[in-house]
């Protein structure tokens, strides 16, 4: 496989080549650049298209003089120098027609990911040629060699005759974004014949920006925004000014109405929404991936046309721009991306939820050098923050030179300071996702809808992922950073993820080609929040076998998370759910008790109605009522081949072992009605654990099929928390139609939230009871209408809503 600098690529990782300084280049105007022709032995000068080649060649290569700068970067240049030899000496420098540059990389069938992984170990040797202090920099035997591949991968296996084969991103996309690079590189000592093929050879494949060519219809996301830089690419190598052109209205739709415009909310299918939701393949959370993606092609997109000719206008930029705070910010946890937005590439050996994080902060950094100071004070200081507090050394993994300088530059600048881990409660509601903060630890729950797909799979790719949006919840701890990136999923067992109530049934790993998104039936899923500090989640789940039923629930606060389950339904063989499955390294066994007594590792344990249990260094869990369950301590094996067979992300075959510590309840076959509630406490010790099982703050009130109600005291401020499935007419909180609602109070005021999770009511009326009287209606939303007798009264206008929450203050 590919590697970056020494680090292994996976497909999209591949088209991140980092992001360029801000260059003071000026641009002049286009004149009748468009008609000038490709010259003999390099591309005919024209000042703006050389001003925006030498641009991207610097964001390449970061530019002369870069290997003086520090030891990181002279690192990173014998790392390049080390990885462009391997690959110039296992060449063959003279391919026959029709043959392969490298014996691993077979071509023939077409394979499009060879071909693809080919013309990056090319972009490899060329980078290291175009980069000073690099070994390879301007050797005539390197120039002789990376010429003739250029035109044998033309000749032979990307022109206009050769018939696409396989995955068609590989052709529209993968091929056209390295090649522009390798073009862009090479563009001094390229002849103008193969430079003129190539060009012809991607209008070829990928003639518009605003489609994808093998399915004829629009091109979304991020996928758009990969064949805007394509474009803006071939556009300069060809000193096109109509490819140019093109790929700027491509990127705000100007000619097709805003419909598919990436620098405007969408309102359906792929793209970024106004509450900062950014789905792809119409109904899957993936900021984390696509999302990432579209930011990644976006910046270096907006820094190659400012100044411009083709300048984009600051104002069309808004939705791009308020994207890293609402869309990426709440997900990204001390810089890793959280796993809930990652879809299938969770399976992705090399691409972690740190990888992702940090190209996601190299976007930003780039991003800042092109906005107004507002925007470039909040991105830097969040950027600064994100490196400083991510675990690993991001100056030894930054994508390019490029990114690393900047880095560098960064945290060397007293003048910034880095933005802290917030606290507090942040839900997407259009996605279906929260991201919960609480002081050293984070918490983020996956569910699913008929809105919003299970799981994401497909290409080979995370083949077991058959129960990630059945509630899978994760818990993030500052001392504990790598937990999901650290042989988590290959090893995990995939029918218990944390969070989940999920059949044993035996699953079908998941598809070779094609990306489907599962869809789910219920229409309850979401939660709402309060004041950004608080908030819920839930699903009426039915699972994808249609074996298991139930309805669930995560109630969060400042220090834990209360989990509701009620009604569960199993008819297939069994179910359990997943209170927690912590993976350690191999090594002297975690302390994990059950009220008091320890388990040792290989120790299985039945447990008939435990009051709490405690793993050490991680968190309490604490019964609210008596239950079956089972406490496991154990090894676990399996190789990310295992769940990612993909023709260029396949993981290796290595079987790899991680020690888990599994806490869960049984649900037995011919199940008709089970419940459950219990609470974890983050970070707790074992005896604030036992203190919290003697005398606990949690009240639940009710956890039927009809509503999940509890109420919780903590000193002088209390808190009520329900989601209701359907109409209730009794209880403490009743309603005319499912919703969620959260009411915390102290003695001075309260506060309320109200939302439709199901997205379906047009108007509410809610009534519940609270521990003392309010007077009056300090504010509220227009949407609500709030009666402050006893009980308490909210009439809620919640049509076209779609589960966004609206709040109201009572004194």
């Amino acid at each position: 496989m590919e590697r970056r600098f020494g680090k292994p690529l996976t497909r999209r990782d591949a088209l991140i080549l980092g992001t360029a300084a801000s260059l003071a280049i000026a641009v002049g105007t286009p004149d009748d650049a468009a008609a000038a022709p490709l010259g003999h032995g390099g591309l005919q000068p024209s000042s703006d298209f050389d001003a925006l080649r030498d641009r991207w060649t610097t964001h390449l290569t970061g530019g002369a003089g870069i290997g003086l700068a520090s030891v990181a970067i002279a690192t990173k240049i014998d790392e390049l120098s080390r990885s462009a030899a391997r690959h110039y000496d296992t060449a063959d420098h003279s391919p026959a027609s029709g043959g392969d540059i490298w014996p691993d990389l077979p071509m023939q069938g077409p394979a499009p990911a060879a071909v693809t992984t080919t013309y990056r170990r090319i972009l490899t040797v060329a980078t290291a040629w175009s980069t000073p202090g690099a070994a390879q920099y301007h050797a005539h035997d390197v120039e002789r060699a990376l010429v003739t591949w250029y035109r044998h991968m033309t000749d032979s296996w990307y022109n206009p005759s050769t018939p696409p084969s396989g995955n068609w991103w590989f052709w529209e996309i993968g091929i056209p974004r390295v090649l522009g690079d390798l073009t862009l590189l090479l563009a001094p000592v390229l002849p103008q014949d193969d430079a003129e093929r190539a060009v012809g050879a991607l209008r070829h494949f990928t003639p518009d920006p605003n489609r994808i060519e093998a399915s004829d219809r629009p091109a979304t996301g991020a996928n758009r925004a990969d064949k805007c830089l394509a474009c803006l690419l071939r556009g300069i190598a060809a000193r096109s000014a109509d490819d140019i052109a093109a790929a700027r209205d491509a990127l705000s739709d100007s000619a097709g109405g805003g419909a598919n415009s990436l620098f405007a909310y969408v309102t359906s299918g792929d793209g970024f929404y106004s509450d900062g939701s950014y789905l792809h393949h119409e109904r899957l959370p993936q900021a984390g991936t696509y999302g990432k993606s579209a930011l990644a092609a976006l910046a270096p997109s907006v820094m190659l046309l400012d100044g411009s000719p083709w300048d984009l206008p600051r104002t069309t930029l808004r939705p791009l721009l308020d994207s890293v705070e609402r869309t990426f910010a709440p997900f990204l946890w001390n810089g890793r991306m959280m796993e809930t937005v990652r879809g299938r590439a969770v399976a992705r050996q090399h691409e972690t939820g740190q990888r992702d994080g940090w190209d996601t902060v190299e976007a930003v950094m780039l991003l800042a050098g092109h906005v107004d100071r507002s925007y470039r004070e909040t991105y830097l200081g969040l950027a600064k923050g994100w490196l400083e507090r991510s675990s690993g050394n991001y100056l030894a993994s930054a994508t390019t030179l490029s990114d690393l300088k900047r880095a560098e530059a960064l945290l060397g600048d007293h003048h910034i300071a880095p933005a802290p881990e917030p606290l507090g409660h942040v839900r997407t509601p259009y996605q279906e996702r929260m991201a919960h903060r609480g002081a050293g630890w984070a918490y983020s729950v996956a569910t699913s809808s008929a809105r919003i797909g299970r799981y994401g799979w497909g290409n080979g790719e995370n083949r077991y992922g058959w129960h990630q949006g059945d509630g899978a919840a994760y818990l993030y701890l500052d001392d504990d950073n790598d937990q999901f990136a650290d042989d988590y999923w290959p090893t995990v067992d995939p029918y218990r993820l944390p969070g989940t109530t999920a059949s044993i049934a035996r699953r079908i790993p998941g598809p070779d080609a094609g990306t489907p998104v599962p869809r789910a039936d219920n229409v309850w899923g979401g939660g709402v929040s309060l004041a950004g500090r608080w908030g819920t989640a839930g699903m009426n789940l039915t699972n994808e076998l249609g074996d298991v039923r139930g309805k669930k629930s995560w109630f969060l606060l400042e220090d834990g998370v209360v989990a509701i389950g009620s009604g569960i339904i199993v008819t297939g063989p069994g179910a359990e759910t997943t209170i927690e499955n912590r993976a350690f390294r191999p090594g002297p066994a975690p302390g994990f008790v059950v009220d008091g007594s320890p388990l040792g590792t290989g120790e299985r344990r039945e447990l008939d109605a435990p009051a709490w249990a405690h793993l050490d260094g991680v968190a309490g869990y604490v019964f609210l009522g008596d239950y079956a369950a089972r406490a496991v301590l154990g090894d676990r094996s399996g190789s990310w081949r295992d769940i990612n067979s993909g023709p260029d992300t396949a993981g290796s075959t290595d079987t790899r072992t991680r020690t888990y510590a599994t806490l869960s309840l049984v649900h037995p076959s011919g199940t008709g009605g089970d419940r459950y509630a219990y609470v974890i406490l983050p970070r707790a010790s074992a005896a604030q654990t036992r203190a919290h099982a003697m005398d606990s703050p949690v009240q639940v009130l009710r956890k039927d099929p009809l509503a999940h109600v509890v109420r919780v005291q903590r000193e002088d401020r209390w808190y009520l928390f329900a989601h209701l499935w359907e109409a209730v007419d009794d209880g403490p909180v009743r309603a005319d139609g499912p919703c969620a609602l959260l009411v915390t109070g102290s003695s001075d005021e309260a506060r309320i939230a109200v939302s439709d999770p199901t997205c379906s009511v047009s108007r509410l009326v809610i009534r519940f009871e609270v521990p003392q009287r309010y007077d009056r209606v300090a504010w509220s939303s227009s949407r609500l209408q709030v009666g402050t007798g006893d009980p308490m009264t909210v009439a809620a206008d919640l049509a076209g809503s779609r589960g966004a929450s609206f709040t109201a203050r009572v004194v």
